[in-house]
């Protein structure tokens, strides 16, 4: 005898739920386990890896579609697709507590690999290691946020920490050649964005040798270009400025 299956519902497994409620009613959407957190760090771009199927529930363990009025009434659209992007960006993402727990330990160390990637000790110009940046940030109480991207939170780690420990962004170098005519002038427009200048000669052209932050090589790069109407140079000499060897802290 044949089994009978109301069109209204969808039966799915393996699947990880995200979760929102929307003018006090509840939505839900499938997708697959590890991918939401790729979605919303950007990492994955492609919506059908994301999602098991373009579809709104009310209910994804039982199968039950949110019907299209409800939909219209909350979000204002029937668009699936668009309803789905919104609940993945903003919804709470249904995992049991041994997931959650994995998921937090594996973004904790993530975010501790990114700073360790990002800065040095600004007074040995030494990397940290991974190992003593978790301890650090377990001394400061650093609770990680699964719907915030890794990145992010590793730029709120560094400025947590700075309050703890000696601790920056490291430096690039950068040799900044410039014409002759100009090179005094625009040598005073870039200065506000050059940490330490090491070398600079003048010859048929002005050489700098600078160290910067990273967060102001793309305003560095525009304002040559700008300037120079592309008769300067901007060359990156290293990404970051590092001694060998890992800084240990006592």
């Amino acid at each position: 005898m044949a089994i009978f299956t109301p069109t209204n519902q969808i039966r799915l497994t393996n699947v990880a739920v995200v979760r929102a409620r929307r003018g006090g009613q509840r939505f839900e959407i499938a997708c697959y386990r590890n991918k939401v957190l790729g979605w919303r760090s950007g990492a994955e771009k492609d919506l059908d890896e994301v999602l098991q199927t373009h579809t709104v529930f009310v209910n994804v363990s039982k199968g039950q579609v949110a019907k299209k009025e409800d939909l219209v009434r909350a979000f204002g659209t029937d668009d699936q697709t668009e309803i789905c992007k919104m609940i993945l960006s903003k919804g709470e993402l249904q995992v049991s507590d041994k997931e959650r727990q994995t998921q937090l330990e594996q973004m904790f160390r993530d975010i501790a690999t990114i700073v360790a990637e990002k800065c040095v000790n600004p007074e040995t110009k030494r990397p940290y290691t991974v190992i003593l940046l978790e301890r650090a940030m377990r001394d400061i109480h650093y609770s990680v946020k699964l719907h915030k991207s890794t990145k992010q939170q590793a730029l709120d780690v560094i400025r947590q920490l700075k309050e703890t420990m000696p601790i920056e962004r490291a430096r690039m170098r950068l040799r900044v050649l410039l014409p002759a005519k100009e090179g005094k002038k625009l040598k005073e427009k870039l200065k506000p964005l050059m940490k330490v200048i090491e070398s600079e000669e003048f010859q048929e052209q002005l050489e700098i040798v600078c160290l910067i932050d990273p967060g102001c090589f793309r305003e560095m790069d525009e304002l040559m270009r700008r300037e120079t109407k592309g008769k300067g140079t901007l060359e990156v000499l290293s990404l970051k400025d590092v001694e060998e060897g890992d800084e240990k802290l006592e």
